[in-house]
């Protein structure tokens, strides 16, 4: 009954995230791990920066450990939660707890935003300045001479790209969470998995870096985030065009992305823009700086529409469209295993 439950909180959770968001008045599991990476991560290079041979070995225990950290503490929540069948307090924290993994509102609504400025106040200096520093939040690029195009390319790179990271990987891990409940409570749940594929993804942005000291000390963290994504990204890939305008094309526009997207540094975000850029039929990849260097990406989906607000807002729908698919897939497995 409290595997049930559980699951019921689960989906709570979800539409909590689609509706509100992350609370004000909490603070963030991130920002409490993010706290702890900054310190250690100092540490390391404040003492060892010149030292490759440590700062590779500990970009593993930085790794390890904010994981570790992470999957205790939802750990030894889940378990207060199902041995005392179903704590009110418990049962809150795992509600709260699985709502902060996922990053719908924050993500669609921060990239809505910067479209609406750009559709609704034309290109006056101001709107550009603002939307550059609207855009330069949630890129690692430099966009500081970004044509407005560009800008909006980059908004619907990251939104993208982010979908993995922030909605389909953790609600991936979750419900593999949740599965695990129905054999064992001491197996890896809903919220230990989600905290922990939370901090993998922090950790990744943080210092998963190939640049100066982070090439040595993010290396743990970015090849962990590698593995954690993989199966998530490629069953975006398989399902998206399932609520899409595009199921006839199906297979082609699943090959396709496949080949284009695995040509990226990152296979796993060349796979997610591509089924998102074919899928919506946009143009993604080229030329973008970061640095001081202009680094140019394969281009994707090359015949396809610049990026425009009624491109973003159907990736959106899609995204929309996406989850509840699997919310429906997970919730047809899960009362049948």
């Amino acid at each position: 009954m409290a595997e049930i439950n559980l699951f019921y909180i689960f989906i709570g959770s979800i539409g909590f995230d689609l509706l509100i968001g992350d609370p004000r008045f909490i603070i963030h599991p991130v920002q409490i791990i993010g706290f702890y990476i900054k310190k250690i991560t100092n540490f390391f290079i404040h003492h060892f920066k010149g030292n490759k041979r440590i700062l590779f070995w500990g970009g593993l225990f930085i790794a390890l450990s904010s994981i570790g950290i992470s999957f205790e503490i939802g750990k030894l929540i889940e378990l207060v939660f199902l041995q005392s069948k179903s704590n009110l307090i418990s049962g809150i924290l795992i509600f709260f707890g699985l709502s902060s993994c996922l990053a719908s509102k924050s993500l669609i609504s921060s990239v809505k935003e910067i479209s609406d400025l750009i559709n609704s106040s034309g290109t006056d200096s101001k709107t550009e300045k603002l939307v550059r520093e609207k855009v330069q939040r949630i890129v690692s690029r430099d966009v500081s001479t970004s044509s407005l195009e560009h800008l909006m390319r980059s908004s619907s790179e990251s939104l993208t790209e982010n979908s993995v990271d922030g909605i389909f990987g953790p609600l991936f891990w979750i419900f593999i969470g949740l599965v695990f409940m129905k054999f064992s409570i001491f197996l890896p749940g809903p919220l230990s998995l989600g905290f922990s594929y939370k901090t993998i993804s922090t950790l990744d942005s943080m210092i998963g870096y190939k640049y100066d000291h982070y090439k040595f000390l993010g290396f743990f963290s970015a090849k962990i985030e590698d593995y954690s994504t993989f199966l998530p990204s490629r069953l975006v890939l398989l399902t998206l065009p399932l609520v899409s305008f595009k199921i006839n094309q199906y297979i082609s526009i699943v090959k396709k992305s496949y080949f284009e997207g695995s040509k990226y540094d990152s296979p796993n975000s060349g796979i997610s823009e591509a089924i998102f850029a074919y899928t919506s039929n946009i143009k993604l990849g080229g030329k973008s700086k970061y640095n001081n260097q202009i680094v140019e990406k394969p281009v994707i989906n090359s015949h396809g529409d610049i990026c425009t607000k009624e491109k973003i807002n159907l990736i959106c729908q899609l995204i929309y469209r996406l989850q509840l698919l699997w919310i429906l897939f997970f919730t047809l497995i899960f009362f049948n295993i």
